[in-house]
């Protein structure tokens, strides 16, 4: 992304928008906030919230519901707002759910282009759930007028704090069954959960967001796409062993495609090598991290996996766990691998430089070398075991970091856990 991006929890993005919204320009309107992330982590909330708190300066319009379609609904919608700016001085003007209104983002400049022209101060704040439209709109139309902030993935920490749970069950219920918010209270009956899942969140990201694009040519191959990637979390993938496995021909461009998109809807990431020299897009395969377990959960015809009885596929999904918090959280994730070494994740960002590598059970010498010889090569990177308790030991005698995994989701990592 070329413009300026956050990536915030839910408390975080309402106090960024507090913040940005009490801002004084020198010159009105401020910039135009775009709101965007994953269907069901609450963007409507966010502007419900502003809402209540901004009270009669404030309008709030919903572009996905019926109102929005009627004749002139969005052009009293402006009319308003300078009345109130004029009278008071200061409008806001929320826009849910922007890209289902036509030509949302050519309107909207015109609309924040007039306002300039009148150096009317309306505040102004669009949210989307498909980032692909939102920002393809916004770099046609809106530069140099917005910026951009994320509503990431809910992490177990919101999740315990949302609804009382305790952080180490919030964290095993992550790897479980994921963290939408909405889907948290049919817990107890997984058939119903699965079925909110699959309508509330994954078929409208997959059958709204990305095929409204309209430069989905085989919309079938993109959710075989989604589905070879559900079926291997955290695992290293090449593009080749995709298109084999697929039921409808594709090349592999158009895999190496639908899988960007579906990171660019929050779906599933592609983990790239980490490496000091460039290397060809095909050399290395990546690496497909599901960016909620909840999709994995909504998928697996065997439903989710207990530690005690199935450790193998519990441990695969802790590790897309690990993984998908850092992704969601904004940090640069790669992963390593040097026949037979491995490293899981590789992090820059905002944390620091970490060497991850997740394990869900015990841990010998052995399952430390690639970690080991990783940090031998790249000493900047602290090198870091997630595990269970019963892994500090490993760890220490290693000379490693080591983290229990359910702190991890809860909290992140940061330089003072060197």
């Amino acid at each position: 992304m070329s413009e300026p991006e956050y990536r915030l929890g839910w408390e975080e993005c309402l106090e960024l928008l507090r913040e940005r919204l009490a801002e004084k320009p020198a010159k009105p309107p401020p910039p135009i906030q775009l709101l965007t992330g994953p269907r069901q982590v609450g963007k409507t909330t966010v502007l419900t919230a502003l809402s209540e708190e901004l009270g009669e300066r404030c309008l709030y319009a919903a572009c996905d519901s019926q109102e929005a379609a009627f004749p002139g609904y969005f052009e009293q919608l402006w009319t308003r707002a300078e009345k109130i700016a004029a009278d008071q001085g200061l409008a806001v003007v929320l826009v849910d759910e922007v890209q289902s209104l036509p030509d949302w983002a050519r309107r909207l400049k015109a609309e924040w282009d007039r306002l300039r022209r009148k150096k009317l101060h309306v505040s102004i704040v669009a949210t989307g759930s498909s980032a692909l439209r939102l920002a393809t709109g916004s770099r046609e139309s809106l530069a140099g007028r917005f910026e951009r902030i994320t509503l990431s993935h809910w992490t177990a920490g919101a999740l315990a704090q949302t609804f009382d749970v305790e952080h180490e069950k919030a964290a095993e219920f992550v790897v479980r069954l994921g963290a939408y918010p909405g889907a948290y209270p049919f817990r107890k009956d997984l058939r119903r959960w699965i079925a909110y899942v699959r309508e509330s969140i994954l078929e409208p990201a997959i059958g709204r967001d990305i095929l409204a694009l309209g430069a989905i040519r085989k919309p079938a191959l993109l959710r075989q796409v989604f589905s070879v990637a559900a079926s291997s979390p955290a695992r290293i993938v090449s593009l080749q062993k995709i298109q084999g496995s697929l039921h409808d021909a594709g090349s592999l461009e158009t895999i190496a495609y639908y899988l960007s998109l579906l990171e660019e809807a929050y779906l599933v990431a592609g983990l790239e090598k980490h490496t000091t020299r460039p290397i060809r897009q095909r050399s290395a395969p990546p690496k497909l991290i599901v960016l909620s377990n909840a999709l994995l959960a909504a998928t697996d015809p065997l439903g989710p996996p207990a530690l005690a009885k199935d450790p193998s596929r519990f441990g695969a999904w802790l590790e897309n766990a690990c993984i998908a918090h850092a992704v969601n959280a904004g940090q640069r994730v790669t992963y390593w691998r040097e026949e037979p070494l491995e490293v899981d994740a590789v992090i820059d960002g905002a944390w620091g430089k970490w060497a991850v590598e997740v394990k869900s059970g015990p841990v010998h010498a052995s399952d430390l070398r690639g970690l080991l010889e990783f940090h031998a090569r790249f000493p900047s990177y602290a090198p870091i075991l997630l595990g269970s308790k019963d892994a500090r030991s490993a760890a220490e005698r290693a000379g490693v970091t080591w983290m229990d995994w359910r702190e991890y989701l809860v909290r992140g990592l940061s330089e003072s856990a060197k």
